[in-house]
């Protein structure tokens, strides 16, 4: 029965991929309670399915919506506020870069400033080359 039914359906839907995907959304939709609009005769939903549609007892179109709407995903929810500040590293940096604001101890005190040459002899001395000019 469902080899014929599947010939009548490819009359009426020419696509037999959208064809399979129509008549398994009606057969879902048979299975949550749907109202048949023919009788069952001892068939299982997908034939049940394919009949409706060889014989246009079912819009398409309403079948089409069904299946876009049973594809469609929720958006992911945004995050809490809370939920972002605690992904903000706050006490510690976690590049491992040392913040320009950070004191050191070892060259000038705190709140002393450093001129572009002392800068740069801390940089060779930490590269471990001394003055390279």
């Amino acid at each position: 029965m469902a080899r014929v039914t599947v010939e009548d359906c490819v009359l009426k839907i020419p696509n037999r991929f959208e064809l399979v995907l129509l008549a398994a959304q009606r057969a879902r939709n048979i299975s949550r309670g749907e109202e048949l609009t023919l009788d069952r005769d001892n068939d299982k939903n997908p034939v049940v399915a394919l009949r409706e549609i060889a014989e246009d007892t079912v819009e398409t179109a309403a079948l089409e919506q069904d299946l876009i709407k049973s594809l469609l995903r929720a958006p992911e929810p945004e995050p809490v506020e809370e939920e972002v500040i605690d992904l903000i590293a706050t006490d510690e940096n976690i590049f491992g870069v040392m913040d320009v604001n950070e004191d050191q101890g070892n060259e000038g005190g705190a709140g002393e400033d450093l001129s572009p040459d002392d800068i740069e002899a801390a940089i060779a001395a930490e590269l471990g080359g001394g003055n390279r000019r």
